[in-house]
């Protein structure tokens, strides 16, 4: 007879935190072993972020159970951590779809539920936003409560401190709770610091306090001295003094999956007015030995086999171009010393990992502080170095005010390697590196490349690195062609394209990405193809040299239409009074969802048939206009 026990009586009965506020708090902990399980088996389908999820499901269950959700407002930082949240809050029947085209979210999405209370996708925006939900409630007169999850890596970023800073002054309901997971920080979560954690949370403690503030504020040598007495003896037994200065009230550190402290914990703060600051302990990957074992490997996972793992070493398909970047950067360092390599905590995901074992003393992980790791390249580019700062095409956007005055108004030699540029699949709108040709190109003193294939990436790298000014070097995620790389540190001569296919009529100008595909539409449409190669300073001469001898120009590019590359070659027609019909393809004005690459690409006619399409269209409409 088969086995039909359900895996997840307790969670299978839970579709709203409503049903989990009813179960019996002893219940609990089964609950997030069948919640974990769950996660387990639902991410190894799916793929998807799961050492952080794995490490938040006590928190998420205790939050849910200890506030009035969606009355009350949670803000999750960054997304990584919020699977759990998602599966109990309405979307457990879906979460075969998460990151899949048409399904949910990996990320919290106002548009997606009620209890996703703000979208986001780049860390460090959390507390920034709770401190505004709490001081709208209060100008409001709602009785709501607003709670900030932060993790310890998203505190390396600036914004956090400043709404921190913020925050601490206004008399507004809010939690901020670090979700501390760095195991290099091992303070005690043992019994006395969960009495602690209880006693400084509790009413009776705080009365005290408040009364003891309003009998020394009449001698106020004495407050500044209880005061202090009160800091020294929580500075004895908790790292929260710097909180403190901020006006928080902190407590902890707790263990953050022991649901014994921390549902009295947050209950306890719950009932207290004014900023409050809740430190946990977690581990990631918490409850599945492979992830606990190696957490940066089950960060991002594809599907795998739960009872297996993921198996590793089992590559052989084509280069990425995060390799060849890789590859380029540890050659480079050999050739030149005065190279440096810069990342925002990404060294992983742009492929440093080599280079950081072989050149430590040349390799700086600056942390989630992507504007920071701008000027700091700066900085050493003033000073002799070679600074490559490799950074995913989204996150630069968080710097682009130090890119502007501190490294392009500057002229400084900082070569800006940018990973995942154009549509990047699951992740979204809130990782499409679908802005920097558009952003980029107006600022002066750049130079900016998109190579076509792997091989001319690492040219193109090389030309960047040799160049005495500011560059970036944009390339997609995942692999290219299939081009084989040559060993050689070749340079490219700046501003110049190339012609890969001779045709009639029509011109299609590609950039980066979007020559195989344009190429593949210059074959069915007998199209002459050029590969551009450089989006500033763009080829002026093949562009009116190809808008002579063709009837229409096309520009393809997998970046916003507007202000991007194709706003260039028109730009460069205009100013040549040149009567060419001109043809721009690219990404709509508006936020790309989800999916795998191809098929949003396909959806948004930027496959050889999409371009295909749209030439025969327009080349007709422009045949018929001078018959």
């Amino acid at each position: 007879m088969s086995n039909t026990t359900n895996p997840y009586p307790l969670l299978d009965a839970i579709d709203d935190p409503s049903a989990l506020r009813k179960l019996d708090r002893r219940a609990l902990p089964q609950l997030a072993n069948e919640l974990r399980t769950f996660l387990i088996n639902s991410v190894s389908k799916t793929g998807g972020h799961l050492s952080s999820n794995l490490g938040t499901v006590e928190l998420t269950i205790a939050l849910h159970y200890v506030f009035d959700t969606p009355y009350d407002r949670i803000v999750w930082d960054v997304g990584h951590q919020t699977y759990a949240h998602k599966t109990l809050t309405g979307r457990r029947e879906r979460m075969d779809t998460l990151r899949i085209h048409r399904g949910i979210s990996g990320f919290p999405k106002r548009s997606e539920s009620e209890y996703d209370t703000f979208g986001v996708g780049h860390s460090s925006t959390s507390i920034s936003a709770a401190v505004g939900m709490a001081v709208a409630a209060r100008m409001k007169g709602e009785s709501r409560k607003t709670v900030a999850v932060i993790g310890d890596g998203a505190m390396s970023a600036g914004q956090p401190f400043e709404a921190l800073n913020n925050g601490g002054v206004h008399d507004a309901d809010l939690l901020v709770v670090l979700n501390d997971n760095d195991m290099s920080i091992s303070p005690p979560v043992g019994a006395l610091n969960r009495y602690l954690a209880r006693l400084f949370s509790g009413s009776t403690f705080n009365a005290a306090r408040r009364a003891g503030e309003k009998m020394l504020g009449v001698a106020p040598s004495l407050l500044e001295f209880a005061r202090r007495a009160e800091e020294h003896v929580k500075g004895m037994l908790t790292p929260g003094t710097l909180f403190e200065e901020f006006g928080f009230n902190y407590i902890g550190p707790i263990d953050g999956h022991d649901l014994d402290s921390l549902i009295p914990t947050l209950q306890n703060l719950k009932n207290l007015r004014g900023p409050q600051f809740l430190h946990i302990i977690t581990k990631k990957g918490q409850g599945y030995q492979q992830a606990e074992a190696n957490p940066i490997l089950y960060h991002g996972v594809s599907k795998f086999e739960p009872a297996v793992g993921i198996q590793q070493g089992k590559g052989g398909g084509k280069l990425t171009y995060t390799q060849v970047f890789g590859d380029w950067l540890c050659d480079m360092a050999a050739a030149d010393p005065r190279l440096v390599a810069i990342t925002p905590a990404m060294g992983e995901g742009s492929g440093m990992i080599r280079f950081s074992e072989r050149y430590p003393e040349r390799y700086f992980d600056v942390g989630i502080a992507e504007q920071h790791a701008a000027t700091f390249a700066a900085g050493l580019a003033c000073e002799g170095l070679k600074p490559v700062l490799a950074i995913y095409s989204t996150f630069l956007q968080r710097a682009y005010d130090q890119v502007l005055h501190d490294i392009a108004l500057q002229n400084l030699p900082v070569v800006m390697a940018l990973d995942r540029g154009g549509l990047v699949g699951a992740d979204g709108p809130t990782h499409h590196g679908s802005f920097d040709l558009s952003f980029l190109t107006c600022i002066p003193n750049m130079v900016i490349m998109a190579p076509a294939d792997e091989n001319e990436c690492r040219q193109m790298l090389s030309t960047a690195f040799a160049y005495d000014g500011p560059t970036a070097v944009r390339y997609p995620r995942g692999s290219g062609m299939g081009v084989a790389v040559a060993k050689e540190l070749t340079t490219l001569p700046i501003g110049k394209g190339e012609i890969r296919r001779r045709g009639s009529k029509v011109a299609l100008l590609a950039f980066g990405s979007m020559l195989k595909p344009a190429l593949d539409a210059g074959a069915e449409l007998d199209a002459t193809v050029a590969n551009m190669r450089f989006v500033k300073p763009i080829d002026r001469e093949l562009i009116l040299e190809l808008a002579a001898q063709h009837t229409l120009l096309v520009s393809i590019e997998e970046n916003a239409l507007v202000g991007g590359a194709g706003s260039e070659v028109a730009r460069v027609l205009e100013e040549a009074g040149s009567q060419t019909p001109l043809l721009r393809l690219g990404l709509p004005d508006r936020f790309i969802d989800h999916g795998e690459q191809a098929i949003l690409l396909a959806e948004l006619g930027l496959d050889g048939a999409g371009i295909a399409a749209s030439v025969r269209e327009r080349l007709g409409a422009v045949l018929r206009a001078v018959a």
